[in-house]
């Protein structure tokens, strides 16, 4: 694969945005970007780029979006977070709102140049990928982004499913480029998988979480989660392919359940498992369009993910909310590793914080309201 030699200027003559991480004060000094989102800017900046026919992907918090506003990008958002952030640091920046759509959806306007910073999940990346070569011109170019050390052969794997030339940059400040032209014609694939789960098929798209198979702890909390008589309204957060929502609706079909999740596609994967005049699907990061004690029983796995960090305060964000939105009496249930601890967090928001079932990986949490606060 031929290597491209990096003559770019990564020096700091833009103009000065303020880009900033969705709750800034709760992640400490993590930056907004990285030098992958650098890369990408300064080699947008070697090309001629018509106006509105720039795509965005995976810039999480609008680095990319601002600095190139002046060229009506389209930015392609998996995370309802991720827009939150963006459409803040873009009014932040008085920069006006810019088109922003999803991962599944066809395309007014046609492909010329796509900037994608790789995500941690290479199916997503393939989803991606997908997108923009039905979407695209005959003169498409995709450049893509990682840092070094998240380097994988299968990015280049993928990359020559979809293009003839496959240009990787050498590194510059520990990230590189991908530069990929000539878009070979290639049959349309189906964008979701299958996955087997005690005699149920779960149809979910790529990049959905979990890919493989059920995720472990999943299906270590399916064996002891505890559902009552008493529990009418449900809540699933962090929902992913709706299998936790599944499990207890075959168990309660009259029950009224929500599932809620961050990720469109997980969202949509949702929608594809299960339906119900009681079963109701939320795209949204928190819980602020339910009102106070909602629930009966609110039950989840949460992330601790966010790309490669581990980062547990959207977690605790997320308990906080379900404190607020549990009816006197109601309880939360939650899976985890048992490393990050998670009793420390609970144990000042319920009454009364309880183990249902730990083994050497995982622990189930049981945490009662009693009261309202």
């Amino acid at each position: 694969m031929p290597i491209l030699s990096p003559t770019l200027d990564m020096s700091s003559k833009e103009k000065k945005y303020t880009i900033r991480r969705l709750h800034q004060a709760e992640h400490g000094s993590l930056k907004a970007w990285s030098a992958a989102d650098e890369y990408l800017l300064a080699h947008s900046k070697t090309n001629e780029i018509r106006p509105n026919h720039l795509y965005l992907y995976n810039d999480r918090f609008g680095y990319l979006a601002c600095h190139l506003h002046n060229l009506s990008p389209t930015l392609i958002s998996n995370y309802s977070s991720q827009t939150i952030a963006i459409e803040k640091n873009l009014k932040a920046n008085n920069l006006a709102v810019i088109e922003i759509t999803n991962p599944l959806s066809d395309f007014d306007r046609k492909v010329d140049y796509a900037l994608i910073k790789i995500p941690k999940s290479l199916a997503l990346f393939q989803l991606y990928l997908e997108q923009i070569i039905r979407n695209s011109t005959e003169n498409l170019t995709v450049v893509c982004a990682f840092m070094t050390r998240h380097f994988s052969p299968k990015m280049i794997k993928i990359a020559n499913t979809y293009f003839e030339d496959v240009e990787q940059s050498r590194a510059v400040k520990k990230a590189r480029l991908i530069v990929l032209k000539k878009k070979k014609s290639v049959s349309k694939k189906e964008l979701t998988k299958v996955i087997e789960y005690n005699g149920r098929s779960y149809e979910q798209y790529w990049g959905v979480f979990s890919a493989m198979h059920i995720d472990y702890a999943t299906q270590f909390f399916l064996d002891k989660m505890e559902v009552l008589e008493t529990d009418k309204c449900i809540l699933d957060l962090g929902s992913g392919n709706g299998i936790i929502a599944n499990e207890i609706h075959k168990q309660f079909p009259q029950r009224e359940i929500h599932l809620l999740d961050d990720s469109f596609l997980a969202v949509a994967s949702g929608k594809l498992n299960l339906q119900g005049e009681n079963i109701h699907h939320h795209y949204h990061h928190e819980l602020d369009i339910f009102e106070d004690q909602t629930f009966d029983l609110i039950v989840s796995n949460p992330p601790f993910h966010f790309e490669y960090e581990n980062n547990i305060q959207v977690a605790i964000k997320l308990f906080k909310e379900c404190e607020r939105c549990l009816k006197t009496g109601g309880n939360l249930q939650v899976v985890a590793n048992k490393h990050l601890n998670y009793r420390t967090h609970l144990s000042p928001l319920f009454s009364t914080v309880d183990i249902i079932v730990e083994n050497s990986k995982y622990v189930v949490y049981k945490c009662i309201k009693l009261s309202v606060s």
